[in-house]
């Protein structure tokens, strides 16, 4: 029985663990004994000090977790990481995706008066757009939308919770000539 695999996959699993069953499956093994003998030995071996982690058993799934001593540690280096912000050029891109959806990159640029095409590819290496179907026109261009990952990111349900636009004057004078 290799113990280096059985902890290579119970680091793979991360927070989920590990059934006993799965463990079983991965090795093609039955020995049911031979496992568990194996998990208590990385149990045993984790315990000591001089280790940051541990091997639990809850709910019948074994997984490492942090010891309590590391807890402070991980607070202090949790306050340091800030998440990475948007500039103001990808907040006016994502912008004009969520309120125009879907939209095309040539739509993006005369909305914007720049060439975005970088940015796109940027906002969807974030996961914040993505571009999954083609506008019947000529040359098929990509239609672009937002993701879920953007509306967790602005801790939105639904677009439709995004404010609405104050109208421009422009389109004040032509409803207003419509009216007439």
């Amino acid at each position: 029985m290799n113990k280096a695999i059985i902890e290579g996959l119970l680091f793979l699993s991360g927070e989920e663990g590990l059934t006993l069953e799965q463990i079983k499956t991965s090795l093609q093994i039955e020995d049911e004994q031979a496992i568990l003998n194996v998990l208590q030995n990385l149990k045993e071996e984790y315990q000591s000090p001089e280790k940051g982690i541990e091997l639990v058993e809850y709910a019948s799934r074994y997984k490492f977790v942090t010891k309590e001593f590391v807890y402070p540690y991980g607070q202090k280096l949790f306050e340091q990481i800030h998440a990475p912000t948007l500039s103001t050029a990808a907040i006016e891109t994502l912008a004009i995706i969520a309120y125009k959806q879907p939209i095309t990159r040539v739509e993006i640029e005369e909305i914007r008066g720049v060439n975005c095409e970088m940015m796109l590819k940027k906002l969807q290496a974030r996961g914040l757009i993505e571009a999954k179907d083609r506008l019947d026109a000529v040359g098929k261009p990509l239609l672009y939308s937002i993701t879920d990952a953007f509306l967790d990111a602005f801790s939105l349900e639904t677009i439709k919770e995004l404010p609405q636009l104050p109208q421009t004057k422009q389109e004040d004078e032509l409803f207003s000539e419509e009216d007439q």
